[in-house]
């Protein structure tokens, strides 16, 4: 990530702040906050660092939503409830193991692009947004090992940041001034290095104040920001920071985000090859159908190095993790390479999520996420996507093409991005549209108390830490005693699946519906990859909420169809100049008698486009229907001459 003006006077402020040490708890007394209810660890820490209260809450939530999340850091190595970031400490505790992965255009007509995970930077060069922490401890006085395990401290040390912030601006401190002043100092805080991004963060900080906020945080407390209404912040502040502007170009943002033009390469090189992405007419000659939730498994100054490599890939837009900030890279209208199936590719747009810390991945910051929830919304109205989770996908729920490209699919976000969160932020929060009858079942565990076991995060075997995720475990009996159902085409050895954190196989995840199969007590059942999985949904406490719908099952007198990774025109529709694309079933069966929920229906199609050329690029466009199922966690399509739909009902 980029370095900043306003990092290096935060930084230089160290010496200026010096006069309010005295008010500061000494390093060798940071424990003791750790007494404190969070609600009066803002409170203590306002007072000292002479920050207003309502301005703490308010960056806090921006960052953290007030969680502690264990000590663990994020996926971008902040700490704590004010997302303190300490890059050097979190890649020696947490090393990077990676998701898998192959071939991220998924098209086996051209050369294989390979997206690995990128190399973590070297902690003797990390820059300045990576180290914040270091920089609270030299302006508060408090230790860093504090600092990154004491959610008190923690508040302590984003306060007296703010607090230099706003002394090297020349503004008056004090806790109970008009927090309308420490708008620059809010803006600075954020990291950015240009003035939009700065400002778009303050304002969501500053909104966050006029509202209002009380949520229960991760360790039960709940925490109250009383609204101020009306309050009207110094905007012009943020000119005082020096920030460059942001090139925005013609870019296809929504108004309320901090959005920036960084094109990837459409170039020609070697042999005839190009990359990274292929000129199209979208959607006048392919229709938008899905968007792509990824993490970038790197960096933000080595994902826009790659983006903008033409041998590389690319993805429409990166969102950055401190600030929110959106780059874009890909017009809508033309296909990045990012998902890992052609298909998909074709009819999506890609979205990247500053992320390095993948493995154990643990959380993301509520800048990025509103920043990315604003995105989606603005490109699904654009589209007429539907807000949901099979038109809405994570990278793990793309399915593989053919067979041979299951076990190689990726896995990002992971089970720890909050889907719930997500869509509550866009306006479409997951919730019970039926009674029991209903058929369907939206899987809808809370985040924060369901911590299901992940193994695997840094080395095999290896037991990730408990913290809240989104999914819940599958299992081919109604009792955690037995086996987890099994996924054939991701382990093709012995079909059983893990624990592992980056084992898709027995994983139903958040805002995906499933026809109800069976129930027993606490634990229901549904029809998962050809088989019933069950998994535990206590009335007390329960993972998913009653749901109906539209579902598909096998033609009467059809034993088994199969399940197919993309949609395939039927031959007659290439033109002579197109090979014709073998039709390959997944190895999957959907079975008589089993349902599963309708997403969209479609027909056939194929992008061609294997030159530099784009006027030689030929969309084939089929007549054969197909419906595009949730299947298993990922999604697939079915051959609507192999089916019957019915309206979903639980017997």
């Amino acid at each position: 990530m980029r370095g900043s003006p306003s990092s290096a006077r935060l930084a230089t402020a160290a010496v200026a702040i010096a006069a309010l040490l005295p008010m500061a708890a000494p390093a060798a007394n940071a424990a003791a906050p750790g007494a404190l209810t969070l609600q009066q660890a803002f409170a203590d820490a306002a007072v000292r660092y002479q920050v207003p209260e309502n301005v703490l809450l308010g960056v806090s939530y921006m960052e953290s939503r007030w969680d502690t999340h264990n000590g663990l850091p994020s996926v971008t190595a902040g700490y704590g409830p004010m997302h303190l970031t300490d890059a050097a400490t979190a890649l020696a505790d947490y090393p990077q193991a990676g998701d898998g992965g192959d071939d991220a255009r998924g098209d086996s007509v051209r050369p294989l692009v390979t997206k690995a995970s990128t190399a973590a930077p070297a902690t003797s060069d990390l820059p300045a947004s990576l180290t914040t922490l270091d920089r609270a401890a030299d302006v508060s006085g408090l230790s860093a090992k504090a600092l990154r395990e004491d959610p008190a401290t923690n508040v302590a040390g984003g306060a007296a940041l703010l607090a230099a912030a706003q002394k090297s601006s020349n503004r008056p401190l004090g806790s109970s001034s008009d927090p309308a002043a420490w708008y620059g100092a809010v803006a600075a805080y954020s990291g950015a290095d240009d003035s939009a991004t700065a400002a778009s963060f303050a304002d969501d900080v500053f909104q966050v104040v006029r509202d209002g906020e009380a949520r229960t945080t991760d360790t039960g407390e709940r925490i109250t920001l009383a609204g101020h209404p009306g309050l009207a912040p110094d905007t012009a502040q943020v000119r005082g920071l020096g920030l460059r502007k942001v090139k925005a170009g013609d870019t296809e943002c929504p108004v309320a985000v901090a959005c920036e033009w960084l094109p990837a390469p459409y170039e020609e090189f070697g042999a005839g090859d190009y990359g990274n992405h292929d000129l199209a007419d979208r959607p006048n000659d392919q229709s938008v159908d899905y968007i792509v939730i990824h993490d970038t498994e790197g960096t933000w100054d080595t994902t826009l190095k790659l983006v903008q490599d033409p041998t590389y890939l690319a993805w429409h837009y990166t969102v950055r993790s401190s600030d929110g900030h959106i780059d874009q890279h890909v017009r809508t209208k033309d296909v990045g390479w990012h998902a890992g199936n052609w298909y998909v590719n074709a009819k999506s747009v890609g979205i990247e999520h500053e992320g390095f810390l993948t493995d154990p991945g643990t959380w993301y910051t509520e800048a990025m996420y509103r920043s990315s929830a604003r995105l989606v919304r603005y490109l699904a109205h654009k589209y007429d996507i539907p807000l949901d989770r099979q038109h809405i996908l994570g990278h793990d729920n793309v399915p593989g093409p053919v067979t041979s490209y299951i076990a190689g699919m990726h896995t990002d976000p992971g089970p720890y991005w909050d889907w719930a969160h997500y869509f509550e932020l866009m306006g479409a929060p997951l919730h019970a549209t039926a009674g029991p009858g209903g058929g369907l079942v939206t899987i809808r565990p809370d985040y924060e108390t369901n911590q299901p076991v992940y193994t695997g995060c840094s080395t095999a075997g290896d037991t990730c830490p408990a913290r809240g995720s989104e999914a819940v475990r599958l299992y081919t009996e109604p009792s955690e005693g037995s086996a987890l159902v099994k996924d054939i085409g991701l382990h093709t050895t012995t079909g059983a699946s893990t624990t592992g954190v980056n084992d898709t196989g027995a994983r139903a995840s958040t805002g995906q519906q499933y026809a109800v199969a069976d129930r027993q007590g606490d634990w229901t059942a549904i029809w998962y990859l050809g088989q019933k999985a069950w998994f535990h949904n206590p009335k007390t406490q329960p993972t998913a909420v009653n749901a109906k719908g539209w579902v598909v099952t096998p033609k009467e007198g059809l034993t088994d169809i199969p399940v197919y990774g993309r949609a395939y025109p039927e031959a007659s529709a290439y033109p002579s100049t197109v090979p014709v694309q073998t039709v390959s079933a997944l190895s999957y069966k959907l079975l008589a008698g089993q349902r599963y929920v309708l997403g969209q229906k479609t027909t056939g199609e194929y992008y061609r486009s294997v030159t530099f050329d784009a006027s030689q690029h030929v969309v084939v466009k089929g007549t054969q229907q197909y419906y595009e199922i949730q299947f298993g966690h990922r999604v697939a399509y079915v051959k609507a001459e192999d089916v019957t739909v019915l309206r979903s009902t639980e017997s």
